[in-house]
């Protein structure tokens, strides 16, 4: 994985006019990629996507093949059989993904100030704002974003693990 300012600094590079990706997408909206709540999302999923993939990956390798070969056997095409066996049967942990996700790109400093710059209103995250109280030296502000994220991230992982729990005792009792 690369550090988050190398690969901020990369995708601003590549979301520019001058570039491919940006070139396309400022032909599309009419709006520059580069400094938009749009790069910030795009950077912020291909930061966290090792996040995501590593708990699905985990989830399809324990699924294993036979329930897909009867689903099939049965005349599942290969969608029906995602949406009537996978997805059911690894729902929590694409609930899991998304929260690990979401959790890491919530608190991510250095892709998002590359791509998405700090413009109040428009750019400005919560990472970003907690920086701008510290350099302000306004720390009674910092403390009550940095105690926000503290509790936010610690109530989404304590659902991930409630909502793992089950599997978990599943598992241990067979």
């Amino acid at each position: 994985m690369l550090p988050p300012t190398v690969l901020g600094f990369y995708l601003l590079i590549a979301f520019s006019p001058q570039h491919l990706p940006g070139k396309i997408w400022q032909q599309a909206t009419g709006q520059q990629l580069a400094f938009s709540f749009s790069a910030i999302v795009i950077g912020s999923v291909l930061y966290s996507l090792p996040f995501v993939v590593q708990p699905l990956q985990k989830a399809f390798e324990q699924l294993g093949d036979s329930l897909l070969e009867a689903g099939s056997m049965l005349g599942a095409g290969p969608i029906d059989r995602f949406f009537t066996i996978v997805l059911p049967l690894t729902k929590t942990s694409f609930i899991t993904a998304a929260s690990l996700g979401f959790a890491h790109t919530v608190g991510e400093f250095g892709v998002i100030l590359m791509i998405g710059g700090n413009i109040p209103g428009e750019t400005r995250v919560l990472s970003i704002a907690l920086f701008d109280h510290v350099e302000a030296f306004d720390y009674a502000k910092a403390h009550v974003l940095a105690i926000s994220l503290l509790v936010g991230s610690m109530i989404l992982l304590g659902c991930v693990y409630l909502l793992n729990l089950p599997r978990r005792i599943t598992r241990e009792v067979n």
